[in-house]
């Protein structure tokens, strides 16, 4: 293993050498890795909460072909992610790949918004999980809690389950994800071989060009429903922060990146597509805008599978939710790490538990942060999915987005400007792919901005609604200013930024450039 890092200093207090701590090696194989990431897309509540939104008030019977237009605009992405990924192994993922394939002084920014995106999120979901597990305990078993009790619980429950390695949250993961996956399935496959609802298989739910029309829906935005559908996918790119801890990075990542694009894509595909057949068209608008759009879902399963079905459904959510909770944590626990590591921030974070080998005090500091998220969100007395859910998915979506613009700018500069590792570089793969991802993420850009506030819906209202920008700007300008700065007057910690990368390969075509002034300071 050779590891990069431009200065001789210990950066972990448990460590007694003078290279950079790392994490458990081998800890998590494809499957492992795999189960993360579509867990962190949470299939069943993109379909319970996303489906009902595309359906009722963007482009109707068209949702589905939204997420083929999402499948394949994110795979082409994804061709040069992980060009990158091949040759860049950290747990900063896209900080590193940034400030390594790009510059520093970008890297930064986009090591601050992924980590501030992963860390608010935790929180977020947490709320919506709360808002949940209150709906399901009170209508089950008549048990009335505030959300705060189960806020809390998820809260230690996560702490407790990331403190080891990341094998244990996998295997976590992985069982409520094949459950939801086999119950979406389950309704899926019966409203299909019983012919659909009143109007029968809707075919030209699939055809692209039904997702650039409203369909008929009065009010409805195309736009919005293709937001939904990119929604879906947040988080596939936490593969790359695995990496580190995988058995084979350089073949586990890429794979599991495809793997997960393209599979969430398809199973996306076909199970609205099987939900709107199953309703029929004017009936799957009229329950996705109704009262109770969970209906969307509920209905035909009620109707093909049964009522237990629905009732299964309401835990498969919860369930779900959890499951997106804790690897959404491990993704900003990751973060914080790679900063600590680095030690732009506390030391400390950068360490490593000597038997475990997890990032146990970066862990540890992640859950007190969204446990204070969580206390001011019940201090404000917020909605904690109306507001807390809702807004920091826009504000986390905004940044991603950002940050995955800045990550295809960087394949390009990494392979063609600073002309790194020639045999992976090819004009399909590394200059096309990176151009054609980057402008349809700057498509999506626009299509959130465009729709934010339709997306807010009655959290539109809100303060924090109205400080998104500003947090977006102070974040991205904020961080830009200080890695100036850093490199104007703090050469030595300017040039530990994104500094650490972990490579297996030993030759001069596999190992990682030595750090370079003249290209850094670009």
């Amino acid at each position: 293993m050779s590891i990069n890092s431009p200065s001789p200093r210990e950066t972990s207090p448990t460590r007694h050498d003078n290279s950079p701590a790392h994490l458990k090696k081998g800890a998590i194989g494809l499957v492992g890795v795999v189960f993360m990431v579509v867990a962190f897309s949470a299939p069943i509540a993109a379909m319970t909460a996303n489906l009902p939104v595309a359906v009722g008030f963007g482009n109707g019977v068209g949702a589905p072909a939204g997420f083929i237009i999402a499948t394949v605009v994110l795979t082409i992405f994804s061709v040069g992610f992980i060009a990158l990924a091949r040759h860049i192994t950290a747990a900063g993922a896209f900080y590193t790949f940034v400030s390594r394939g790009w510059s520093k002084i970008a890297g930064l920014p986009a090591g601050v918004l992924s980590m501030f995106t992963y860390m608010t999120m935790e929180a977020g979901i947490i709320g919506l999980f709360s808002t949940f597990a209150r709906q399901a305990f009170g209508s089950q078993f008549g048990v009335e809690l505030p959300w705060e009790v189960y806020a809390f619980v998820a809260v230690v429950l996560i702490a407790i389950l990331s403190h080891k390695d990341i094998s244990v949250a996998a295997k976590v993961l992985g069982l409520a994800l094949i459950c939801e996956i086999a119950m979406l399935t389950l309704t899926a496959v019966r409203a299909l071989l019983n012919g659909g609802g009143p109007d029968g298989i809707l075919w030209g739910s699939l055809n692209p060009v039904s997702a650039l029309s409203t369909n008929g829906i009065a009010g409805g935005a195309v736009g919005l429903g293709l937001l939904m559908a990119f929604w879906s996918w947040v988080g596939f790119e936490s593969t790359a922060i695995y990496g580190e801890e995988s058995t084979d990075p350089k073949k586990i990542v890429p794979r599991a990146t495809l793997i997960a694009v393209i599979g969430i894509g398809i199973f996306y595909t076909f199970i609205s597509w099987a939900i709107v057949s199953a309703n029929g068209g004017n009936k799957a608008v009229e329950l996705a805008a109704g009262p109770n759009p969970f209906e969307l879902l509920y209905a035909p399963t009620r109707t093909f599978v049964g009522s237990w079905g629905v009732l299964v459904f309401e835990w498969l959510v919860l369930g779900g939710a959890f499951a997106c909770a804790l690897a959404v944590h491990n993704s900003a626990a990751r973060y914080l790490f790679a900063f600590g590591r680095d030690e732009l921030l506390w030391r400390r974070l950068g360490e490593v538990h000597p038997r475990h080998g997890s990032p146990w005090i970066a862990s540890l500091t992640q859950s007190i942060f969204a446990a204070l998220v969580l206390f001011l969100c019940a201090l404000t007395k917020s909605d904690p999915y109306g507001i807390l859910f809702v807004l920091v998915a826009i504000l986390a979506t905004l940044c991603l987005l950002i940050v995955q613009v800045m990550c295809s700018i960087s394949v390009i500069t990494y392979f063609h400007v600073q002309k790194q590792h020639p045999e992976t570089a090819n004009v399909w793969r590394t200059l096309i792919s990176p151009i054609v991802g980057g402008l349809g993420m700057v498509f999506v850009i626009y299509l959130m901005a465009s729709n934010m506030k339709t997306a807010a819906g009655s959290a539109s209202d809100s303060v924090f609604y109205k400080s998104i920008p500003w947090i977006l700007a102070i974040l991205l300008f904020g961080s830009l200013a200080a890695a100036l700065y850093l490199r104007s007057f703090k050469p030595e910690l300017f040039a530990r930024i994104g500094s650490t990368v972990f490579d297996e390969s030993t030759n001069a075509a596999g190992a990682e450039r030595a750090p370079d002034p003249a290209v850094d300071a670009a």
